[in-house]
């Protein structure tokens, strides 16, 4: 394999790890093993650093797709708490208000969730890397500064209910969606369209594309494989850009 002419990495990521982590962590095995200084590398679609799941990772020249890889339809697996909203709609924030859940059965869920499929107007978290003003939203949001985001359109392929438990009030739920789709936004306005609130406690990215979860490496198993990898080198080094 030739990283520094470019390869395609599938990566699944862990927890409380950002993207960025991963690109990070797979450029210094790159050099390590090639022995060189930089290496171009990059990420095809943000992950939240409570997310885990599918991360496709692009060395050298291959760093030119991400654009176009962006693009592919995701599919995700999440976890939502009804009956209680937080600042940032997942759990990096504490909860913030709670609302009753009484009212709450399957068959109002399953109608709900007919509102979110097709194409939708969504409204990204302020807690985001939305760009408003050349600056992301989330710099604004931990200042307390409030700013207006505007909604986007947006395409859920796909959205079926998994699990529901009237005990817990948990709700997991299958999503096919289009790129720029926020699941904790999601989460959001389901728990908005049910009157109760809601926020994420847990997401999996479980596909990418033709990629699926199945498909990645964790970090530790890329590791361990990369000296039994045939390497290709070149005789030029690549620029160190994330």
């Amino acid at each position: 394999m030739n990283f520094q002419e470019g390869e395609i990495i599938y990566i699944n990521k862990p927890l409380k790890k950002t993207s960025f982590d991963v690109c990070g962590k797979v450029r210094w095995l790159l050099c390590h093993r090639l022995g060189i200084k930089k290496l171009k590398v990059g990420h095809t679609g943000t992950l939240d650093p409570l997310a885990t799941g599918v991360v496709v990772v692009c060395t050298g020249r291959k760093t030119k797709l991400i654009d176009e890889l962006q693009k592919h339809t995701k599919e995700y697996v999440a976890v939502l708490q009804l009956g209680a909203t937080t600042p940032s709609f997942d759990l990096e924030k504490p909860i913030d208000r709670t609302y009753p859940t009484g009212h709450i059965t399957r068959a109002l869920i399953d109608e709900v969730l007919t509102r979110f499929r097709g194409e939708i107007w969504q409204v990204p978290p302020v807690f985001s890397a939305v760009k408003i003003d050349g600056k992301r939203a989330y710099e604004y949001a931990r200042k307390g500064e409030e700013v207006e985001i505007k909604p986007k359109l947006l395409v859920i392929d796909e959205l079926e209910v998994l699990r529901f438990s009237e005990e817990t009030m948990q709700l997991e739920i299958r999503v096919v969606c289009s790129k720029g789709t926020y699941i904790r936004a999601l989460a959001r306005d389901i728990g908005e369209a049910l009157a109760s609130g809601a926020h994420l406690i847990a997401l999996c990215r479980t596909r990418v594309g033709n990629v699926r979860l199945e498909d990645c490496m964790t970090l530790e198993q890329f590791e361990e494989a990369l000296p039994m990898i045939p390497i290709t080198m070149n005789d030029t080094t690549c620029n160190n850009e994330q």
